[in-house]
């Protein structure tokens, strides 16, 4: 036994030499590995909670466009879009974003007085919008109606005053982080003018809970804490499209529904401004845009070679388009917040 030893000594020393020397090898290549990814420059992009989930176009987006570039691309979650601004503001140029992805038109002025954002370097696009886009600083990338979305197999009202007089419950976004509960603020404006306060003071006790974004009021809708909830006419086709669930609905207001589109810029500040103009070029390109539909599910800002999902052409006509032009926003967001303060005790 032992004879049959000895002669395997040499070779088992030969061995966890071997081992030694690829460990050695490995380690090598992993710190030059490490150190390549290190050399690569970041680009940091600062977006909303839904963005950046599993299901959202975030991880999607970011493959792609890292196959296209010699980079790293990090997205940061801010909330909602509203608080996305915020939190730019606060930081200034100091901020570790390179560019900011999920204002819309209710905010952009706003954003652009704040100084911190540079031109795109987008230009010569055909937009499928349902307005015209001129904006040298601004990019949009999706756009769709709000809406309030309800089960296939609940009445819904078919107005504002429908809605205030019964008692359907919902559950709405507060419009001083969420992009959704501004755009209803300015919806219900838009609709009643003079009138909206009351319309509000009416509607109430119809409202479950106002939460910091749209993440948290689709999923307590989804839990059944209420009939309806503020979103998108474009939610059904998510359920439809992903589900396989047609049990989906978007109400259908008499008075129209408010438009949103969503846009990106480039942060003047950054030290990367190359490729932040580089991204913004990406996010209206095919490869980009395919993706939004079955992920944001939104429409895009260009029309994607294939066309949209099936899905889509289930979702309801919203008849007339509220909107209110990105310069006038902020005063009349002033307005109707003040009014809405007012009519809910807040």
């Amino acid at each position: 036994m032992r004879q049959t030893q000895t002669p395997k000594t040499p070779a088992r020393a030969s061995f966890r030499h071997g081992v030694a020397g690829l460990m050695v090898i490995a380690a090598g290549l992993m710190a030059a590995q490490h150190a390549a990814a290190q050399d690569r420059p970041v680009l940091d992009v600062y977006t909303y909670d839904s963005f950046v989930t599993e299901w959202g176009p975030g991880p999607a987006m970011e493959q792609a466009f890292e196959s296209t570039c010699d980079c790293d691309l990090r997205f940061t979650a801010m909330g909602d879009g509203a608080a996305l601004l915020a939190r730019l503001e606060l930081e200034g140029a100091r901020t570790d974003a390179d560019v900011v992805l999920g204002l819309d038109t209710n905010l952009m002025a706003e954003a652009r007085e704040t100084g911190l954002l540079s031109p795109s370097g987008v230009s010569g696009i055909d937009w499928t919008l349902p307005v015209d886009w001129q904006d040298d600083i601004f990019v949009p990338y999706d756009w769709g109606y709000f809406a309030f979305v309800h089960r296939t197999d609940f009445d819904a009202p078919e107005n504002f005053r429908a809605l205030a007089e019964g008692d359907a419950s919902i559950v709405i976004q507060d419009p001083r982080s969420s992009t959704p509960g501004l755009g209803l603020l300015l919806w219900v404006k838009q609709a009643y003018g003079d009138e909206a306060p009351a319309i509000w003071e009416s509607l109430s006790d119809n409202i479950v809970t106002v939460t910091p974004g749209w993440s948290e009021a689709y999923n307590l809708f989804l839990e059944g804490e209420a009939d309806m909830v503020l979103s998108y006419t474009t939610s059904p086709a998510y359920h439809l499209i992903a589900e396989d669930d047609a049990g989906f609905a978007a109400a259908r207001f008499e008075e129209g529904h408010y438009l949103q589109v969503e846009v990106a810029a480039a942060v003047a500040s950054s030290d990367t401004p190359g490729l932040a103009q580089d991204f913004l070029s990406f996010l209206v390109s095919d490869a980009a845009q395919s993706i939004l539909p079955t992920t944001n599910w939104m429409y895009p800002a260009v029309m994607p070679e294939a066309g949209l999902p099936d899905g889509f052409g289930t979702l309801i006509d919203p008849g007339k388009a509220l909107l209110v032009p990105p310069e006038e926003s902020p005063q009349a967001t002033r307005k109707a917040l003040s009014e809405w303060l007012a009519a809910l005790g807040r």
